[in-house]
């Protein structure tokens, strides 16, 4: 059983199609047709809706760093719920613009706009209006994350800090508008403080949008009442991981909540659709019109949300060519989305974080995880990359095909399997073709930490500066001598350059042992050629993509120089 809360009623779903998405499921199910459907790729926004995990819910939330149940009030994130299954909402609270305003019951015209609505109202920041409801949700999400973080901060005192304009940017960098225009739309945000701030002040409060156990509209879809401690209740109703928490015409869906359930499962279901976040696999949904007999869904198996730190003896990936191997690794869990990775990367690898605003949008880094991306095998995928020039290995976990072979018992505890860690840059085989196979999946990423005297240095080309796919995207590690005059060791990385993610072997080379200045890399980029022979496509031709790397590989020489002068001057 799927069970969630929608606009603060209680929804419980057992008969129902895996494939269905949060969008089809309000719209076609519920009737709840302020949610609109622009682009059924994730792209636009205007599908956007805003979610919060239930209070202490065992199921690990998607956008905090590993899972964190502490925070007495969870924070808001939007997603896009046109790719986005129903059955992720299972522990959570997903709210429309519908219910934003304070309705007093039977009485809409005496409804209290909330701040975010007031906001668009006051500034004309709708025309159409197809898109609005996802902006508003984008606006209300950072609204209401400000005012909890001020709150706070404040040790419950005070009002909202106002928000910046690059704040307010960020938060609806994944909503596009084709009439309006942004000015207003952005007014609008910087004008949302000012109205919350004037409530408080005539002591008319903001609606609180997180579910209160003493709230009589908390009712069930057959309006019975909501038990005194919703924790408790939705941990007594969890599915089991080893039966199929949706089933419909034959088609399931399974919710393993550790690894040892997954590996079950995917055992006797190794033809099944692993799915994490799905901001790519939903697309074949909504796009492609699969319909996936069964899907093995990963969001409530926590150990792949976590991440450590593993010395070089105890990593068994400590077998790269580096040979400045760090002593310690950073592994990451397949399933950490971008937004839990991020705080983590700001504090290990900080150029690699700094990249994070320019991939896809708030909603798709919401909901998008490292193992997904790596999986995927796009060849215009950001992470790969990058990971590559990191020296990363990557965790495969194989289990066995299927019940006779393993001999598993669905009702026992242990399972069969067998793990694999290997160079990432073995992984990827030709497009869309990896190392994985049937009952395969990711466990985890393992990145060794950089030295002093490694430098990464990472540019990505795409045709707008946010939530767009990548033409091309260069990653490059340098590894320079303890006086910084020679290279030692170089790693370059590169996206939309072919059939898969891959590294420019020839041009590394022909930069180990140069000096660390300009003009080495001038004569590296001549042979860039060599490794590679990119296509023509809607985003760039073969000639622009090899010209741009060649002269993004001669910035990160002159930036390499500057950073050495800096340090020295």
């Amino acid at each position: 059983m799927i069970s969630f809360y929608l606009n603060g009623k209680r929804h419980e779903l057992t008969q129902l199609n895996p494939n269905t998405t949060v969008l089809e499921y309000l719209r076609l199910h519920e009737g709840q047709t302020d949610t609109k459907e622009g682009c059924g790729s994730g792209d636009c926004g205007a599908c956007t809706v805003m979610v919060q995990r239930l209070p202490n819910a065992s199921q690990p939330a998607l956008n905090d760093e590993n899972g964190n149940k502490g925070n007495a009030t969870p924070p808001f994130y939007t997603i896009n719920s046109c790719i986005t299954l129903v059955s992720l909402m299972n522990g959570y609270h997903l709210m429309t613009a519908s219910y934003l305003a304070d309705n007093p019951e039977h009485h809409p015209e005496r409804a209290l706009l909330h701040p975010a609505q007031q906001a668009m109202v006051e500034c004309h920041g709708s025309q159409c209006g197809f898109c609005t409801p996802g902006f508003v949700m984008s606006l209300a999400c950072v609204y209401e994350n400000n005012r909890m973080q001020t709150s706070l901060e404040a040790a419950n005192q005070g009002d909202a800090k106002q928000l910046s304009y690059d704040e307010v940017v960020a938060s609806i960098s994944g909503n596009l508008c084709r009439c309006t225009g942004y000015r207003p739309i952005i007014e609008a945000g910087l004008l949302m403080s000012d109205i919350g701030q004037q409530r408080e002040a005539e002591h008319s409060a903001v609606k609180d949008l997180t579910i209160s156990l003493a709230t009589d509209a908390m009712r069930s879809t057959k309006e019975s009442a909501v038990s005194e401690n919703v924790s408790t209740e939705l941990k007594n109703e969890e599915p089991n991981g080893m039966v199929p928490a949706l089933n419909d015409a034959g088609r399931q869906l399974y919710m393993p909540k550790s690894l040892d359930e997954l590996n079950q499962v995917l055992a006797v279901n190794p033809q099944a659709t692993i799915w994490a976040g799905g901001t790519d696999l939903g697309l074949s949904v909504t796009q492609h019109l699969v319909d996936h007999e069964v899907i093995i869904q990963l969001s409530a198996v926590e150990a792949l949300k976590s991440w450590s730190l593993l010395d070089a003896k105890s990593d068994p990936s400590e077998g790269s060519d580096n040979e400045q191997a760090s002593s310690q690794s950073l592994v990451l869990g397949a399933g950490m989305s971008y937004q839990q990775m991020l705080p983590v990367l700001e504090q290990y690898f900080p150029i690699f974080a700094q990249v994070f605003e320019r991939i896809a949008s708030p909603q798709i880094r919401n909901m998008g995880t490292i193992g997904g991306n790596i999986a995927n095998a796009s060849p215009i995928g950001d992470l790969p990359p990058i990971l590559l020039a990191l020296d990363a290995s990557i965790h495969l976990r194989h289990c066995a095909p299927n019940r006779e072979e393993s001999g598993i018992d669905l009702d026992r505890s242990d399972s069969v399997y067998t793990d694999e860690i290997i160079p990432l840059s073995e992984f990827f085989l030709d497009y869309k073709k990896t190392k994985l196979q049937a009952g395969s999946y990711v466990v985890a990423i393992h990145i060794p930490l950089m030295h002093d005297n490694q430098h990464l240095f990472i540019h990505k080309i795409s045709k707008r500066y946010e939530d767009d796919i990548s033409a091309c995207l260069l990653a490059v590690r340098i590894d320079v001598s303890t006086d910084g005059m020679t290279i030692e060791n170089a790693k370059l990385g590169l996206g939309g350059m072919a059939a898969i993610p891959l590294l420019a072997t020839t041009c590394q080379q022909a930069l180990v042992g140069q000096a660390a200045e300009v003009a080495s890399f001038e004569q590296a980029a001549q042979v860039l050629s060599a490794d590679v022979t990119p296509m023509t496509d809607v985003r760039a031709s073969r000639e622009y993509r090899s010209h741009v790397v060649q002269r993004l590989l001669v910035k990160c020489g002159k930036q390499l120089v500057a950073g050495r002068q800096t340090e020295t001057a």
